[in-house]
């Protein structure tokens, strides 16, 4: 296959991604004192950064690899909000779907880092499901992106309340309606809700803790088999896409395939599964062959996990990667 070609094809790509959004800020610093005033370090901070996170940050790896990604969420009205709106802006993302409510914070995820390494952890937000009314107007925005226009949908769940169960149903149908592909990254609380969905991503943590079994993945391949395929009975969908961490990635439509990862030196896997979304959606809706669709995937995946704190895909990197393994 030419690899080239199927890489051409992510620019002329619309994707809707759906989920909850935030903000991923870091504070870099240097750790030489503990402090006086209690059993803890001092961070002599030097660098402040913020970027695109969550779901949002699916966009932006789809927006690295060519592809016009429209974020749909729902955020608080507030200044974390606005300072969201405008890292997509300057990211050149479409924010036609955000809706900012006044009944809800904006979620920001704060890193305290020290010499690559986190520290602390600070979170802001409200995970309370959206209201009736907060959910009407995301559909409504929905439908008005879905007539200009869009080649797949992508539900990316961070269990922060904006995929409610009868907001998965809505899109699910009206996917069905205009022949969208949909591909998901599912969260637990709403595992069996994607029914009759494309393509179902969820890593095997999660694939164990939706289907509530415990196995052995490397002791018993039979076990996690099961697993799937019981998990495509439930679910009806197409495609099945496990990722495996260390082991590398399992895919299957009507045969199962695994393939292995790639020795890396990893340094951080926070958002690797976006990554792997995002570039397993843009070659299935650019034709790519199943097994094609799982290696690209793979690679990507592990290639972000190199870099520390979460990344996005560099498109030229990802293909000279793609062409010397595969």
């Amino acid at each position: 296959m030419n690899f080239q070609d199927l890489f051409d094809q992510f620019s002329k790509k619309r994707v809707l991604v759906i989920g909850d959004v935030m903000v991923d800020a870091y504070l870099k610093g240097k750790v030489n004192r503990m402090s006086p005033e209690a059993p803890v370090p001092v961070v002599d901070l030097f660098e402040k950064d913020e970027r695109i996170g969550g779901a949002g940050n699916v966009a932006f790896n789809l927006a690295a690899l060519g592809a016009s990604p429209i974020i749909c969420s729902v955020i608080g009205a507030d200044l974390e909000g606005e300072r969201l709106i405008q890292l997509f802006k300057d990211a050149s993302i479409s924010t036609d779907g955000i809706y900012a409510s006044s009944n809800r914070r904006t979620t920001v995820k704060t890193r305290v880092l020290s010499n690559n390494q986190q520290l602390l952890r600070i979170d802001s937000e409200d995970t309370n499901l959206i209201n009736a009314a907060e959910e009407a107007q995301l559909i409504k925005q929905i439908i008005s992106v879905l007539e200009n226009g869009i080649d797949g949908i992508i539900f990316e769940d961070y269990n922060k309340g904006v995929l409610t169960p009868s907001l998965i149903a809505s899109v699910l149908s009206l996917a069905k309606e205009h022949q969208i592909p949909t591909t998901v990254d599912p969260k637990k609380d709403h595992f069996f809700e994607y029914k009759g969905c494309t393509l179902f991503k969820p890593n095997l943590k999660e694939l164990k803790e939706g289907l509530q079994l415990d196995f052995d993945f490397v002791a018993d391949h039979d076990a996690f088999l099961s697993a799937v395929n019981d998990l495509q009975c439930r679910l009806g969908n197409s495609i099945s896409f496990i990722t495996l961490s260390e082991h590398g990635v399992f895919i299957q439509e009507d045969q199962p395939i695994f393939i292995p990862a790639h020795l890396r030196n990893i340094a951080d896997v926070s958002g690797a599964g976006d990554t792997v979304i995002a570039v397993a959606t843009l070659c299935l809706i650019s034709g790519a062959e199943i097994h094609t669709i799982a290696a690209i995937a793979n690679i990507a995946g592990g290639l972000v996990c190199e870099q520390p704190g979460v990344v996005s895909i560099e498109k030229e990197r990802l293909l000279n990667e793609v062409n010397k393994l595969l």
